[in-house]
């Protein structure tokens, strides 16, 4: 199917984890990971994957839909989780989506879109509160940078990480960083 989306692209493809993970030295853009594949034992080959590949962004493509295994290979550090039984077209967007740097969760997690509490504006515009450097801790956040790698890349204090982090969660009316994922793919935050 990726052949068929995008005629120019290089794959390379691996029969098991432990294939996968002997790629390491290659450089990939995307790597497209099926939680069943021979090896890989759920979900904890997603982290098997971020481990040999950490600087790649890992989407799950998988034909297990339940909202629990989404939400916990988004919290481990998958960029995307898109069903088996995707349409084609719904597979390029996503993937196009992650490549530009955002992340894309299916509909039937994001659920309906809801009123944010006190706001009858655009969503977005939530955002619009939070400062430039605020912003970026949280892009950094929801890509998976724990506090410490935030602070040293950043410059700026651990505890400056947390404040920043806790008025983007306030803002989004969230309180952790899943719940702050699926808010800001609803609003659509490139990360």
């Amino acid at each position: 199917m990726l052949r068929e989306l995008f005629p120019e692209v290089d794959v390379s493809e691996a029969d098991a984890c432990s294939e996968a993970v002997a790629l390491r030295e290659e450089p990939f853009d995307l790597i497209l990971l099926d939680l069943n594949m021979p090896g890989a034992h759920g979900i904890e080959g997603l982290d098997t994957i971020k481990d040999a590949f950490p600087a790649c962004p890992v989407v799950v493509v998988s034909g297990e839909e339940e909202a629990d295994v989404i939400r916990s290979a988004v919290t481990r550090g998958a960029a995307g989780f898109v069903p088996k039984t995707a349409r084609p077209e719904v597979m390029l967007g996503a993937l196009q989506l992650i490549l530009a740097g955002g992340v894309y969760l299916p509909p039937q997690v994001l659920g309906p879109a809801r009123d944010l509490p006190g706001s009858h504006h655009e969503p977005k515009s939530l955002l619009g509160t939070l400062t430039e450097r605020q912003l970026e801790v949280l892009r950094k956040a929801l890509k998976g940078a724990p506090n410490k790698v935030i602070a040293r890349e950043l410059d700026i204090s651990e505890g400056t990480v947390k404040s920043h982090l806790s008025a983007a969660f306030r803002a989004l009316d969230v309180r952790n960083r899943t719940e702050a994922l699926y808010s800001a793919a609803k609003l659509g935050l490139r990360l």
